[in-house]
């Protein structure tokens, strides 16, 4: 039998930046042109620190010893909305409910911060993350944006509010 999603998330630590890092270059790797560069990812150095110094948090999946999720949200200029980031499962732990748990720590914790709303970007090639925010109350807002990266990636925005 598999442990509850709960059993398997932790709060990260700045030690999981590099296991946070593989586990996206992992996800990265199943979509054609989409790369991992670290230097577009400073926030690996210290993940655990780069969020709570925006009064956000960030989570990790582990199972046997491996990072093979993560989950991120921090406040934006905007002190009533915060931004998730950093949403990433490994494709074999997919489909087991640990985005769900994820999504309800992040909800959490900025529930607590009184946020009243939620945004977040997503690439344009990530179809299944786009079911799983429409399943999960998000709505795609207007809008664009191009990150400029190596990836040449463009991003849809969605936005969820707090009751």
């Amino acid at each position: 039998m598999s442990p509850a999603p709960s059993d398997l998330i932790r709060h990260a630590r700045d030690g999981d930046g590099p296991g946070i890092a593989g586990l996206i270059a992992g996800v990265f790797a199943e979509y054609p042109g989409c790369f991992y560069v670290e230097a577009e990812f400073p926030e690996l150095a210290h993940p655990a620190t780069h969020y709570e110094a925006r009064s956000g948090a960030v989570w990790v999946v582990e199972e046997a010893g491996a990072i093979v999720g993560s989950f991120a949200v921090a406040v934006t200029t905007d002190p009533a909305v915060f931004e998730i980031a950093k949403v990433y499962l490994a494709a074999p732990v997919r489909g087991r409910g640990l985005a769900k748990a994820l999504l309800g720590h992040a909800l959490d914790h900025a529930r607590a911060e009184r946020a009243r709303a939620v945004r977040l970007w997503t690439d344009t090639r990530f179809l299944d993350a786009h079911r799983f925010y429409a399943a999960n109350g998000f709505v795609r807002v207007p809008g664009v944006r191009f990150l400029g990266d190596q990836s040449s990636s463009w991003e849809f925005p969605y936005a969820r509010a707090l009751g």
